[in-house]
């Protein structure tokens, strides 16, 4: 699931997955997927781009999570039928369906499915805490690099991206967004990182020149994305 190292899926497990999605859809720009609030019949891969979460009300709208590739995006909504925030795609992404009856069904016949999908919620709290913990303890350049340092891992981890950096599709505004900071804030952060020799953003591209210094910076300790070690 989200994190295919760690947790290896046999090829009879992987065959069957992929033989549950009965639909496959297509997007593009800023696409919402699914609103908070409304009943979930089904589960949510996400085959390629990026996803988020949004907690939105009448006079604010905050990003509380990403999706890479392999992510299932509402899980969530398998147990409780409905979501407590919006999830959307930004950019060119691909989605699978999987309605909630098969996936039931496809539990009570391989356990070890089951266990996949109660490690892939646990990894989703891990990183929770984590984006709280970073509010809490860093100012605004060491909450961009730690963004950007664990998309970096997450992105690696499911065969995306290198050390040396990846292609994204979010904005100056999406980051800001991310990491709670003004465009004024995003902007001196990201002037600092280039200067400082760690990071560099053309367009879509952030290319990472100094990884050991950026995660310094991050004080990025991958150990809760679950990456090492054995399953």
């Amino acid at each position: 699931m989200a994190n295919r190292r760690r947790h290896v899926l046999s090829e009879r497990e992987k065959q069957l997955l992929e033989q549950s999605v009965d639909e496959v859809r297509e997007l593009k720009g800023e696409t919402l997927v699914h609103a908070s609030g409304e009943l979930c019949e089904h589960a949510t891969i996400l085959i390629s781009g990026f996803a988020i979460r949004i907690i939105a009300d009448d006079t604010s709208r905050s990003i509380v999570g990403l999706h890479v590739p392999g992510d299932m995006v509402d899980l969530q909504g398998f147990v409780m039928k409905r979501l407590d925030y919006d999830i959307g795609v930004v950019g060119a992404a691909k989605i699978g369906i999987i309605r909630h009856k098969l996936l039931q069904q496809m539990i009570a016949r391989e356990p070890q499915l089951a266990k996949l999908l109660w490690c892939a919620a646990c990894l989703d709290g891990a990183m929770h805490r984590e984006w709280i913990a970073k509010l809490a303890r860093h100012r605004a350049t060491g909450r961009v690099a730690h963004i950007i340092a664990e998309l970096c891992h997450r992105l690696r981890m499911v065969g995306l991206g290198s050390p040396q950096g990846f292609v994204m599709p979010f904005t100056q505004r999406h980051l800001a967004n991310l990491c709670g900071l003004s465009q004024v804030q995003i902007n001196r952060s990201l002037r600092d990182l280039r200067e400082d020799g760690v990071v560099t953003i053309r367009r879509n591209l952030i290319r990472i020149d100094n990884g050991e210094r950026l995660e310094k910076i991050a004080r990025f300790d991958p150990a809760y994305l679950y990456g090492e070690g054995p399953p």
